[in-house]
């Protein structure tokens, strides 16, 4: 049977392995907000862009009903 300070030791480790995990993985999801950021403002601006291109190209013609109305 295992002695209590080796449990004791056994839930030292773990408890810091995990924590260790616990910080990676908020060190990643930081980065991964990073990009998500980045690319929302990339979106929103080829979004401005496209807008601005279609404002550019769109025709001087007046909408009308077509004639069999």
């Amino acid at each position: 049977m295992a002695m209590p300070d080796d449990r004791l030791t056994t839930l030292e480790i773990r408890a810091a392995e995990q924590e260790k995990t616990i910080e990676e993985l908020s060190g990643q999801i930081a980065e991964q907000w990073k990009v998500i950021e980045r690319m929302e403002r990339k979106l929103a601006a080829l979004a401005d862009r496209f807008l601005e291109l279609e404002e550019q190209t769109a025709s001087d013609v007046p909408v009308t009903k077509p004639p069999h109305w």
